[in-house]
């Protein structure tokens, strides 16, 4: 799967026109879709990544839904019901396509996702406008308490 070549402009995601979808940052090949879930700029985040990327030694070195629920459980997340805003709570969603991870996208203040497209651009949307061919179905919602200082 070529997720690192994702466009919004192309047929990777045939809801996202329909959903709307804004450019929030400029291409980047420095980070990717996990990376950004996780709020780093500065790596690659994905099984295998190391010695140019990163993924925890402790974790699974595969793209399963069941790894990256650990990696996010590193992070302070748990699994919950709803990708609903909730007052105080920051979440991540975890997209799938035939039983492997895709993408993950992370959850605004504003109640929209916010995306790193691979090594494209990054977006603001919803959690439909990126279901499709591409990435799949979100599968899983994660939530952890918003720190102190988060605004």
């Amino acid at each position: 799967m070529a997720i690192s070549r994702a466009d919004p402009s192309g047929n990777d995601f045939p809801l996202l026109d329909e959903e709307g979808w804004t450019e929030t940052s400029p291409v980047d090949p420095a980070y990717n879709c996990i990376a950004w879930a996780a709020d780093e700029e500065r790596r690659w985040w994905w099984p295998g990544a190391p010695p140019i990327g990163y993924w925890p030694h402790d974790l699974p070195d595969e793209p399963s839904v069941a790894a990256f629920e650990a990696l996010f459980a590193q992070l302070g997340y748990t699994p919950c019901e709803t990708s609903e805003i909730e007052d105080g709570f920051e979440k991540v969603a975890i997209y799938s396509k035939e039983g492997e991870v895709t993408h993950a996208a992370r959850q605004l203040p504003n109640g929209r996702w916010t995306s790193k497209l691979g090594r494209n651009i990054d977006i603001e949307h919803t959690l439909r406008g990126l279901r499709g061919p591409t990435y799949g179905e979100v599968v899983r919602i994660m939530k952890r308490r918003r720190s102190a200082t988060d605004s």
